[in-house]
């Protein structure tokens, strides 16, 4: 089964957790235009069904964000292009005197199964860090934190706790039991 993406950090996180339920995932590795639109479900549904028009095999896509509290949910969808533009030093700087800094990462994923788009939803609530920590991860990973350490400082135990991790485990059971009936 393809995965779709152009980024090959959230390639490997998937491959990884994949592993973890003995499904093989194969990276097509691909721009595609996302829609702007106000919510994630939205996003990855669009792009599924623009994707599903040039590939005909059973896919998948994930999309992420950001969300903080404080920023009345920003970056949000908008969290890629935030990341290209301000990264996680104008997170910070977004933040700087604000003691509300509760915020989650919410994933969503679209699976093409050559009929029609499933959809499903991962979560993880915690916190922005007030500095930069951590090597690993990608992404807003050095300033989130999930029970005081930032995804970057986690390895591969962010695999057993992330929003990614949550969305695919509903995901990969889902697609088990399918393929049981």
């Amino acid at each position: 089964m393809y995965f779709i993406t152009s980024n090959e950090g959230k390639f490997r996180e998937v491959s990884r957790i994949a592993k973890y339920f003995g499904i093989e995932v194969e990276w097509l590795r691909m721009d595609y235009l996302e829609p702007q639109c106000s919510e994630l479900e939205e996003v990855a549904r669009i792009s599924a069904e623009i994707i599903s028009k040039k590939i005909k095999e059973n896919f998948f896509i994930e999309d992420s964000g950001l969300f903080i509290e404080a920023l009345k949910g920003f970056p949000g969808v908008y969290s890629s292009y935030i990341f290209k533009t301000i990264g996680n030093e104008g997170i910070l700087k977004l933040m700087d005197g604000i003691t509300n800094r509760r915020a989650y990462f919410k994933a969503v994923l679209a699976y093409w199964d050559g009929k029609e788009i499933h959809i499903f939803e991962g979560k993880v609530e915690g916190e922005i860090a007030t500095e930069i920590r951590g090597s690993g991860g990608f992404g807003f990973d050095p300033i989130f934190l999930y029970n005081k350490k930032t995804f970057a400082e986690m390895g591969d135990e962010k695999n057993e706790v992330s929003h990614r991790r949550r969305v695919l485990e509903k995901f990969f059971t889902w697609l088990q039991k399918s393929r049981d009936l």
